[in-house]
């Protein structure tokens, strides 16, 4: 019952399911049973109580559990990176065994954590086999900070069996039912794969067009009108954004276990290895830039770091490129005041002890010599910019690591701009483009989302 699971048990429970919740994490357990999840997700917590008004779902610590569990068991447990085997299956091999130990009759597994392709065959031929169990590989695809939205209307299910596991089929078929999606039956080990390609290739493109961006600075091009031209090709799909890189839980995870995996059988992934590469560097830029700033040292220098989430929508913070960040400028010296208008209550213990949280964009600025926005929630991006800039100190350097502010406007105010792939030409040609071609529209998804 963390991110994913709620998300699932709660949307599985308003289309008419009895959903039984089921965690060993006492206190996990009891917020959820006050609907109070202990993460933000935004509209969970009232898709959560509405279903526990109606009785749709129930919400217990594994050991409470003394009864059938039903037609399907959903296992969406952690599967954390591993140094030696590039992902740590203990916790599902944990579910498996639970499950298989505590129910009586012929059940469904649908396991939608995100496991290594091969995974689920060699638990048919292992854990469950002769036991009757059906095993089912249905990934999930839901977004953090749009979760709700996902589950609601997805691009697709996936559903991974093995040719004989007709059953399993219809039974993960029927707890979808409802859901207006396309449905891609394929066989277990391709639908694992489909998780992890996914999110190779959510990677891939958020460095093709950060490396893009670099070129774009060194040619003096703007990657606001590269961008938008990239996303008038039908073939490119929507639009993607420059940025300090991507964060969280998933691609970074995926992309080295996939790497890992090609190695394992006896091929070089380089361009997974490149993509990787891009975007340790990217989540530094700020860095090189203060440093060049300031003349190479950061002893001293005051620099508000705007967004601890790895992305809005989300209190979220692992992998978060801003934590990266601050940890380096801690360690040049630099004195830090950090804002996330949700994220305050994950990031404690992660932050060194010279980081200061303060509680708006405003606190952050004052008396600032420099601003980092990371994260590009809307509470940042659309705050009292003027009054900012007044309350800062020069140089009064804005880095924008999102490019979600307008750079013209920032200059008029007078303070030093720097975007990421922006610091040529302006936008105001690629602007004109847009409306004239009346295609506005192609940036709808939001930022390089995962």
């Amino acid at each position: 019952m963390g991110c994913v699971g709620t998300v699932v048990a709660a949307g599985l429970a308003s289309s008419g399911h009895n959903v039984l919740g089921v965690d060993v994490d006492h206190e996990r357990v009891a917020a959820l049973h006050t609907a109070c999840p202990p993460f933000y997700e935004p509209g969970l917590a009232e898709r959560m109580a509405l279903a526990l008004e109606r009785g749709t779902v129930r919400i217990l610590r594994q050991e409470q559990v003394d009864e059938d569990l039903g037609d399907v068991a959903v296992i969406t447990v952690g599967t954390p990176p591993d140094q030696g085997t590039c992902v740590d299956l203990r916790q599902v091999r944990e579910a498996v065994s639970w499950i298989k130990n505590t129910n009586p009759r012929d059940l469904v597994i649908a396991m939608k954590s995100t496991v290594p392709p091969g995974t689920g065959m060699e638990l048919m031929g292992s854990e469950l086999l002769g036991t009757g169990i059906g095993y089912v590989a249905n990934p999930e695809f839901l977004r953090e900070g749009q979760a709700i939205r996902d589950w609601d209307c997805p691009d697709r299910i996936v559903i991974g069996a093995a040719p004989d596991e007709v059953r399993a089929v219809e039974t993960v078929k029927r707890m979808h039912a409802g859901i207006d999606a396309q449905l891609l039956v394929a066989d277990v080990t391709s639908a694992e794969m489909i998780k992890y390609a996914n999110n190779a290739f959510l990677a891939t493109r958020i460095s093709f067009i950060n490396e893009i961006a670099a070129i774009c600075d060194s040619l003096g091009a703007s990657i606001d009108a590269v961008s938008e031209g990239l996303a008038l090709d039908s073939r490119n799909g929507v639009r993607i954004y420059a940025g300090m890189g991507y964060g969280g839980s998933c691609l970074s995870k995926d992309v080295e276990a996939l790497d890992m995996l090609s190695r394992d059988g006896g091929m070089k992934a380089e361009l997974l290895q490149a993509v990787a590469q891009v975007n340790r560097r990217q989540r530094l830029l700020p860095l090189r830039v203060l440093q060049e700033r300031f003349s190479g040292s950061l002893s001293g220098v005051k620099i508000g770091v705007l967004g601890l989430a790895f992305k809005p929508g989300t209190d979220d913070v692992r992998d978060a490129p801003a934590l990266d960040l601050i940890r380096e400028l801690a360690a040049e010296g630099a004195l830090v005041a950090s804002f996330d208008p949700h994220a305050d209550g994950t990031v404690q213990g992660r932050l060194p002890p010279s980081a200061r949280p303060v509680d708006s964009v405003q606190e952050a600025a004052e008396g600032a010599q420099a601003l980092c926005l990371v994260t590009e929630w809307e509470e940042i991006v659309r705050a009292d910019w003027p009054a900012v800039a007044r309350s800062m100190a020069p140089p009064r350097l804005v880095f924008d690591g999102r490019n979600a502010l307008d750079l013209n406007e920032m200059r008029r105010l007078g303070v030093e701009y720097v975007g990421i792939g922006r610091n040529g030409i302006g936008r105001e040609r690629s602007v004109i483009v847009t409306e004239l071609a009346g295609c506005s529209d192609n940036s709808a998804g939001g930022r390089n989302d995962s």
